[in-house]
């Protein structure tokens, strides 16, 4: 059995290692005491207005990246697995769909944006 730490992302991780017949397994990864921050985070970008209210159902970003096209506008009625934008992430093209059908309430970001995992991209009614 080996034990690592891992650091991804700025969390700490403790990984088990197991040796067997059939090859290694990794354990379940347990976070670990955060390390001490290298430095302050600089300040967020400022983000594009958005293009009307907020809806109900709101669509985030799965992963960091740039916005390369958006496909839909507010107003529009969309369904479910519609693209409504198209998310560049590690030189990939990821489309970001609609989780439902609705009415796109609101676009919160632009084309040659730059969003962070988590950053709301646009809602729905």
């Amino acid at each position: 059995m080996k034990n690592y730490r891992i650091t991804v992302n700025g969390t700490t991780y403790d990984v088990t290692v197991e040796d067997q017949a059939g090859g290694a397994v990794a354990a379940a990864p347990v976070a670990a005491a955060p390390a001490a921050p290298a430095a302050a985070p600089a300040a967020p970008a400022a983000k594009p207005a958005s293009s009307g209210a907020a809806g109900s159902v709101t669509v985030n970003s799965p992963m960091p990246g740039k916005i390369l096209s958006v496909k839909a506008s507010a107003g529009q009625s969309v369904s479910k697995g519609d693209v409504l934008m198209v998310l560049e992430a590690m030189k990939m093209e990821n489309e970001i769909v609609a989780p439902s059908d609705g009415t796109v309430a609101s676009i919160n970001v632009s084309e040659g944006a730059s969003v962070e995992a988590g950053d709301l991209l646009a809602s729905l009614n």
